[in-house]
């Protein structure tokens, strides 16, 4: 046998797994080079890979065992018995992106809620408007039968986000499904506030949905990941696009949300418990004008909530009262100051759907163009996994806080 020299052993040792061992969770799988045994084989990978085929990796940027098994986790749990698949991306603004340069091309055009987490508005006012796509903003109030008319002989989707970001607005996905298919419209949906747990949008009549894992799915604040999740129709446009953008993540990245994804279940339904009791305290008190929560019976969608969502998040706003703030307006001033910092359990931070509670006003000015805020101030807030009392203490503490300010004026 021929003795190896050092940096031989070095290299090639410890790489052989002999007997496979059973465990509960999926072992990190880091990986840029995958290994073939012949040249045919790994000829054969490259086509499957570029084709998209399940399962098959020719490169770590393709996949790897982890990062395969939370797309596959992705197809049972969001695709809920549709014949779907799912595809990783760095963040949920990544997928939301990629999913719509895959689809798109230009002359176009896209119908958008006016309600729009912010980072999307931005990217369709920005790079989608400068590749020609046409861009339309509609009330997400608007039934299926008033959106029709607003559908054009380009439109190729209709874009979706229910609840929508700070205001909560409800829409009626069913029915704007089934109008976008009888002419021949795709729907995408922007699915951040009730999965993985409490939403099956697939059954709702989308086409695809795109979720931000860095929220619930994780659930630990400590890892950026996205997702779209497309009827397979869609999946050689979607992998493409994928492929040509050098779209992927770390099999670290994928370890996270898999392992978050176990108690997932547990964490939802105690964030929906939570913000219930923190809701329906705030409903009561004297500075607030309303809570905008889809499962409250308050809210003007709340029926909507019932025959769509199995449950609620932890996340929803509330409105304050113009004199309770001094008349100074939404957004950043004195009194939502007064009121957000400095509190023992509320983090003030604009991500949410981890474990902590957060807690900030929004800033709506310029970002409505069709249904703008007349309200009054709003605060939104993510009501984490600590007890509610303490949580609605910590709010108690915080009001006081403003009036005193006020008061000092």
């Amino acid at each position: 046998m021929t003795t190896l020299h050092p940096a031989s052993v070095v290299v090639g040792s410890g790489r052989d797994v002999v007997e496979p061992v059973a465990i509960a969770s999926l072992p990190v799988f880091r990986a840029s080079t995958v290994l073939f045994d012949s040249l045919d084989q790994a000829d054969s990978a490259g086509r499957l890979t570029a084709q998209g085929v399940r399962h098959v990796t020719s490169y770590g940027t393709a996949g790897t065992p982890g990062t395969m098994a939370l797309a596959d986790a992705l197809c049972e749990i969001e695709g809920a018995g549709h014949p779907c698949r799912a595809a990783l991306m760095p963040s949920g603004l990544a997928a939301i992106t990629t999913l719509l340069l895959a689809l798109l091309e230009p002359g176009d055009h896209l119908l958008v809620p006016d309600s729009v987490y912010g980072p999307t508005r931005l990217f369709c006012d920005g790079m989608l408007t400068r590749q020609g796509i046409a861009v339309d903003y509609y009330d997400p109030a608007l039934s299926a039968d008033a959106l029709a008319p607003l559908i054009q002989a380009r439109t190729r989707i209709i874009y979706l986000e229910s609840p929508g970001s700070y205001t909560f607005e409800l829409q009626d996905v069913p029915a704007i499904c089934a109008l976008a298919r009888s002419r021949g419209v795709l729907t995408v949906i922007d699915n951040a506030w009730a999965s993985p747990v409490f939403a099956r949008p697939f059954d709702w009549g989308v086409d695809a949905s795109v979720l931000p894992l860095t929220k619930y799915w994780s659930g630990h604040s400590d890892v950026l990941m996205g997702a779209a999740v497309v009827r397979e129709a869609l999946w050689p446009r979607l992998w493409s696009a994928i492929r040509q953008l050098g779209i992927c993540v770390s099999g670290d990245d994928a370890f996270l949300v898999l392992r978050g994804l176990r108690t997932a279940d547990v964490r939802m339904r105690r964030h929906q418990d939570n913000a219930l009791a923190v809701a329906r305290w705030l409903e009561s008190q004297p500075e607030v004008r309303r809570v905008l929560h889809p499962a409250l019976e308050s809210h003007p969608q709340h029926a909507w909530w019932q025959r769509d969502f199995s449950g609620a998040s932890g996340l929803f706003s509330f409105e304050l009262k113009d004199e309770a703030t001094g008349g100074l307006g939404p957004g950043f001033n004195a009194a939502t100051a007064a009121l957000c910092e400095g509190r023992r359990h509320f983090g003030i931070g604009y991500s949410w759907g981890g474990f902590e509670s957060l807690i900030m006003p929004a800033r709506l000015s310029g970002a409505r163009r069709v249904r703008v805020w007349r309200g009054g101030p709003l605060i939104r807030v993510h009501v984490g996994l600590e007890d509610p009392a303490d949580l609605i203490a910590d709010l108690a503490d915080g009001l006081a806080a403003m009036r005193q300010a006020l008061s000092n004026r």
